[in-house]
This record gives C-alpha cells, sequence and structure tokens, in this order.
C-alpha cells in the first residue's frame, strides 16, 4: 500500500482530510487543524470568502502549506454545483473539486442523478472531481466511468456522528474497486469509528462535524489524526482471522514436563 496518498496534483502524508466549518471560533479551528496533522482541508465555496493572506481573512488562519480542496455543499442541482466549481477555479483555488449535489434537505443525502451529470461536466472542464455519494456499488461505477478521480462514500449522514452504519458496504467497495481511491466522507464521529472506516479498506477519511463540535476539538483533532494513521497501519499489516476457539499463543513444543 502506498504511503503517501495522491489527490489531483497533491500527494499527502496525511489521510485525514479536515472541514473549516462549525468551530466556536477561527483561532480554536487553527489549533485544531494544526495538530491533527491534516495537509488539506474543504472550504465551502458559497459560505466562506478566503481573502488574501495579511488582511485578517479567513485564510489567515489557515496553517501555512495547507492544501485547499473547495467544496460544492449548499448545491441541491447539478447546475448549481458546476457553476460552484468553476468560481472556485476563476479565483485561484483550485480545479480540485469535492463534488456535493444534495437531494434531501433533512437527511443531505446525495442526488445520484445530479451528481452523475455535474461530475461528467467537470471533468471534461479539466476538474479533478471528487464526489461525495452513496455506497452503491452501481452509482460508483458510473462516476468512475464518468472520470472521477476518487469515490467517496458516506459512513452514515452528515453531521450525525453515527460512524460507519454498514461496514459491509464499505467492503463492498473495496473489493469492487481495489484501485480506486476511497475516501469515507461523513459520519464518522470519534477516534473509533475512523480507525474501523480504515480498516475496512478506506484511503482516507474526509470529516467536519466529529472534530468542529466535540467538546475539546482539540483533543479530537490529535485522536482523529493518530485513529486514521492506526487504523491504515492495522490494514496494511492485516489482522489475524477471526476464530470461534481460542488459539494459544505460545507453541506446545519445548514445553517442561511434569
Amino acid at each position: 500500500m502506498s504511503t503517501t496518498l495522491r489527490l489531483g496534483d497533491h500527494e499527502l502524508s496525511s489521510r485525514l482530510i479536515l472541514g473549516t466549518g462549525k468551530y466556536a471560533s477561527l483561532e480554536l479551528m487553527k489549533e485544531a487543524l494544526t495538530v491533527s496533522g491534516t495537509e488539506m482541508v474543504t472550504v465551502a465555496v458559497r459560505r466562506v470568502e478566503l481573502g488574501e493572506r495579511g488582511t485578517g481573512a479567513f485564510i489567515d488562519y489557515l496553517p501555512e502549506g495547507m492544501a485547499l480542496l473547495p467544496n460544492t455543499a449548499g448545491c441541491y442541482t447539478a447546475d448549481d454545483a458546476v457553476r460552484t466549481a468553476r468560481l472556485a477555479r476563476e479565483a485561484g483555488y483550485s480545479s480540485l473539486v469535492k463534488l456535493e449535489v444534495i437531494g434531501d434537505e433533512r437527511t443531505l443525502y446525495p442526488d445520484v442523478v445530479g451528481l452523475l451529470e455535474a461530475t461528467e461536466t467537470l471533468v471534461k472542464e479539466g476538474f479533478t472531481v471528487l464526489p461525495y455519494t452513496n455506497t452503491d456499488p452501481v452509482v460508483e461505477r458510473e462516476l468512475l466511468e464518468r472520470g472521477a478521480a476518487a469515490i467517496m462514500p458516506l459512513a452514515s449522514p452528515i453531521g450525525s456522528g453515527q460512524g460507519v452504519s454498514d461496514a459491509n458496504a464499505l467492503r463492498i467497495l473495496r473489493e469492487l474497486f481495489p484501485d480506486t481511491t476511497l475516501i469515507v466522507d461523513a459520519g464518522v464521529g470519534t477516534a473509533s469509528d475512523a480507525a474501523l472506516a480504515m480498516e475496512l479498506g478506506a484511503d482516507g477519511i474526509l470529516m467536519n462535524t466529529g472534530v468542529a463540535s466535540a467538546a475539546d476539538p482539540v483533543a479530537m483533532a490529535r485522536a482523529m489524526g493518530l485513529a486514521v494513521e492506526a487504523g491504515w497501519l492495522a490494514a496494511s499489516a492485516g489482522r489475524i482471522p477471526r476464530k470461534l476457539h481460542a488459539s494459544a499463543s505460545s507453541p506446545n513444543e519445548g514445553m517442561i514436563s511434569s
């Protein structure tokens, strides 16, 4: 397994990508991002004005060298998502885009029809598209055929903190698309959720609420960074198979007889 995560032109040592919303203050956000070890943050193009460094703008609170992943959060149609991605690129942010086309206001589940349409359009325009989607392998295959650079299935609904609601679904996606970058996006609530998702075969975790809304966001950010690393290392190492009965840790050969 590769020791780095490649997304577009970015090669990342950390496999944790954090969001920048919901923090009590920008100072708190900066501290959490720093201790997490993340090298990429996602920013809602429609909700945040980055501004210029040195002006006290939002971007001043991002650690130096942090890669930006614009996202189309808040878009409910393919046209709106495409327009938002174009605005981000024209503003000089990135041609890398976390593509969201929301289909339901309450559950925030993706509109897969709109997502497929927007993916195809943006890929043709030279974007590196990372689509937020569900765990349906048919949808994932269609996204990849349209040129998506990765698949980004939810672990559970956005902001719910439920963790991995369907472990088998993630296992199936990893088995069906072994060479595709798979990033779990949404629903991770605590460190054990992140570690489990990585052990199930994810290449990375993208999250926001689980850190930003924790009682201590800085401590949780550090925990998430460690959990993602631990989960990836465990997946790389290969766990022992589960057995019905006990298996002695020490061999019987050479035992002292009575």
